[in-house]
């Protein structure tokens, strides 16, 4: 039987993990309503575009639709964007990982990210590496639901709208339509990315959060028990003591 000693270190030691998962929700959440206010703010100017739960979720996602094209003999590359993904993917497809952008050093995310991401992309495509790309990300809803999403980027997917809808106007160019999505498509792809990555930081958070919450949950839950089984454990040594001295009173 442990001793009462080994039991208040452990009731300690319980504790202060509990204090660590407990600061680790607090920070989590704090960064989470920042990430996901950023997130929320990028969805208006991607949806008025031209295309309109965690890692593990979005990695299954992302090798199934590699393994369902590749099955129909087509060539799938990837370009990672973050370590955990590209951890996961190169056991499997570690061939065809053509290039990796670390963000572990960056402390918030900015559009020169996204447009230093777009521009390598836009590079393979005019060496034409690929003839379609497709960016997976986790999309935030909420704390304890992340969603995870694939959106064909290259060619844009474009909505279709017919003449009623667009009130049978029609648009002149100046300069011509050619010129502006030469310019407006590049744009265009590091608005996607752009949000992509601030929905990824958002979802990353709030699982953190989530994880972090049931952490602490049941470190309480431990705390209660260590402490029950630490109480018991002193009465039964009182109790104990108790019937020696009784014992020994009675033999005198």
């Amino acid at each position: 039987m442990a001793s009462l000693k080994d039991l208040r270190t452990r009731i300690a030691a319980t504790k202060a993990t509990q204090k660590i998962t407990k600061a680790m929700q607090m920070v989590a959440a704090s960064k989470l309503r920042r990430a996901q206010a950023a997130a929320e703010s990028a969805r208006p100017y991607a949806a008025r575009g031209l295309c309109g739960p965690y890692i593990a979720a979005l990695v299954r996602l992302a090798r199934a639709r590699a393994t369902a094209l590749a099955a129909e003999g087509k060539d799938v590359k990837f370009f990672c964007v973050g370590r955990k993904g590209y951890d996961q993917l190169r056991r499997i497809f570690s061939k065809q990982i053509v290039e990796l952008v670390d963000l572990r050093s960056v402390r918030a995310l900015h559009f020169e990210h996204a447009e230093g991401i777009a521009e390598k992309i836009v590079a393979l495509f005019n060496k034409f590496e690929f003839d379609i790309c497709t960016l997976f990300f986790s999309r935030f809803r909420s704390v304890i639901a992340q969603i995870p999403t694939a959106q064909q980027i290259i060619p844009p997917v474009f909505e279709q709208k017919s003449a009623d809808a667009l009130g049978g106007a029609i648009y002149e160019f100046e300069p011509e339509a050619e010129d502006i999505l030469s310019n407006l498509l590049p744009r265009n792809l590091a608005v996607q990315i752009f949000r992509a990555l601030l929905e990824n930081a958002a979802s990353f958070y709030g699982a953190q959060m989530s994880a972090m919450d049931n952490a602490t949950r049941n470190a309480g839950d431990m705390i209660r028990r260590q402490t029950l089984f630490y109480n018991r454990t002193r009465q039964a040594m009182i109790t104990k003591e108790l019937i020696e001295i009784i014992s020994g009173a009675e033999a005198l």
